[in-house]
């Protein structure tokens, strides 16, 4: 009886295999599946070898094998002069800040203030991003925007990420304040932070930059930054969940909307502009706050 049988589908994939004894058992040709636990074959009787091989090729025509999308190649760029610009400006203004430089109170003058900012102070929405309450709020958010300010220089260079990131948290702000009171008011770099966070998840997954073949893997990195913003921008009593949030989408947007210009990261010239347009947004925002 075994030498009567012939083997017409061999496969490692199990799944391959029952795929294909469903068209033998829909067209009514008798078969068995041999497994072997290292791969299996469809073995039917040998005068019904010829057709059962014919099916299984129209078979195959008409599904063809789907191969595995490969995920884009990534240019990873510099991501250090980005965290240490980032690292600076926050020990500086907080230092700043602590000795009441230049005689002006810098949290009155810079802080997010929901009714001067509905009345036009909108350079508020910058300067409140390099405030912090007091020194552990400072750390915490100079520990996670390195962390996620890593991955987005990385991905995009520092020039343009921390550019994208600061311009994303100033309109992560000015929607929290919109959607909030007028009495609204706070201090924190964790709006930024949660925008490189927003910034990577978007660039990531429209990018596609990693294998999205299959659903889950499509919304991964998606899931991935709504699962951190949750697990790290929802606890204490004092924060700011709204601006985590807002931040977190302006990001996304951002990274979406970067993809554009990937081709382009490479460019040093192009990231030393982007970096000094950080540097001059927050200078120019820090001057209308101290003096106006």
């Amino acid at each position: 009886m075994v030498a009567a049988m012939r083997v017409v589908f061999e496969s490692t994939n199990r799944r391959a295999c029952s795929d294909r004894a469903l068209v033998l058992e829909s067209l009514k040709i008798p078969y068995e599946i041999v497994d072997d636990a290292m791969s299996c074959a469809l073995v039917v009787p040998a005068e019904f070898s010829a057709r059962a091989a014919e099916e299984l090729r129209l078979y195959d025509e008409e599904n063809p094998a789907r191969r595995p999308r490969r995920p884009a190649q990534i240019s990873y760029q510099r991501a250090a002069p980005g965290l240490a610009f980032y690292i600076t400006c926050l020990c500086v203004v907080a230092w700043l800040a602590g000795t009441d430089a230049f005689g002006r109170d810098w949290y009155l003058a810079g802080k997010v203030d929901g009714e001067l900012i509905r009345s036009g102070e909108l350079w508020r929405s910058v300067t409140a991003l390099t405030l912090h309450a007091d020194l552990k709020h400072l750390i915490g958010n100079i520990v996670f925007g390195i962390f996620f300010g890593l991955f987005a220089g990385r991905l995009l260079g520092s020039g343009v990420a921390w550019l994208a990131i600061l311009v994303a948290a100033a309109a992560g702000n000015l929607l929290n304040t919109l959607l909030l009171t007028p009495l609204h008011s706070s201090v924190g770099a964790s709006t930024a932070v949660f925008a490189a966070l927003g910034l990577v998840a978007g660039h990531v997954w429209w990018a596609k930059l990693m294998r999205q073949d299959r659903w889950p893997y499509r919304v991964g990195p998606v899931v991935g930054g709504l699962a951190l913003l949750m697990y790290t921008g929802t606890g204490g009593p004092n924060t700011d969940i709204g601006a985590h949030l807002m931040g977190f989408v302006s990001g996304f947007g951002a990274g979406v909307l970067l993809v554009q210009f990937r081709s382009h990261v490479a460019d040093a010239k192009l990231q030393r502009y982007c970096g000094a347009a950080a540097a001059g947004l927050l200078a120019v925002c820090w001057t209308a706050a101290l003096l106006l």
